[in-house]
């Protein structure tokens, strides 16, 4: 063999091998296209469906809501309480605040974005019951907030659990208040 003919045959090699390279990588990606424009039917519905992103928010107008009146709506399946709270009830629950002996300490002002709303999951933090209180005939136990007749755990005008085995407050749903007199309980 001539030096002519090995330097020609040495040359031809990488030409073929970026070649093979090319068409392999671009046969991977042709694949990886193909394997998830076949998926994405399935990923898809994984997603939720219409009418359960329909429940991620709510929105409740607060106008009719007299002071001191307490309205119970649905979130999530979850019963969520929005009291109008008196001016008392904001003091009794402002007083409170350096109680030591709260269970599951939290200042009434963490809990409210505004004094006289107070907007809370109606489920007792420690067997998942709903809490008596919302009417006027229920039992509001000694704070005036909320009694769950189960096990009798006793909650106060900000929701915080006073007396009884459950071992967190009544919890605070993501909400805000909008322009026009609603709030949007959920996504925010």
């Amino acid at each position: 063999m001539s030096a002519t003919q090995n330097y020609q045959s040495n040359t031809s090699a990488p030409k073929e091998i970026e070649r093979r390279d090319f068409l392999v990588i671009s046969g991977e990606i042709f694949a990886a296209i193909g394997a998830a424009a076949l998926m994405w039917p399935f990923i898809d519905s994984l997603n939720p469906s219409a009418n359960i992103r329909a429940l991620a928010s709510v929105e409740v107008d607060l106008a009719p809501i007299k002071v001191a009146q307490r309205i119970t709506v649905m979130w999530q399946g979850r019963p969520v309480f929005i009291v109008r709270r008196t001016a008392k009830e904001i003091a009794d629950a402002r007083s409170d605040d350096q109680n030591p002996n709260l269970i599951d300490p939290q200042k009434d002002v963490e809990r409210v974005q505004q004094p006289e709303w107070l907007i809370v999951i109606g489920v007792c933090t420690h067997l998942g019951c709903i809490p008596q209180g919302q009417k006027l005939s229920d039992p509001h136990g000694k704070y005036g907030g909320w009694f769950c007749a189960c096990h009798g755990s006793i909650y106060d005008t900000s929701g915080r659990v006073r007396r009884g085995p459950a071992p967190k407050n009544l919890i605070v749903p993501p909400y805000q208040f909008m322009e026009n007199g609603m709030v949007r309980i959920g996504q925010v």
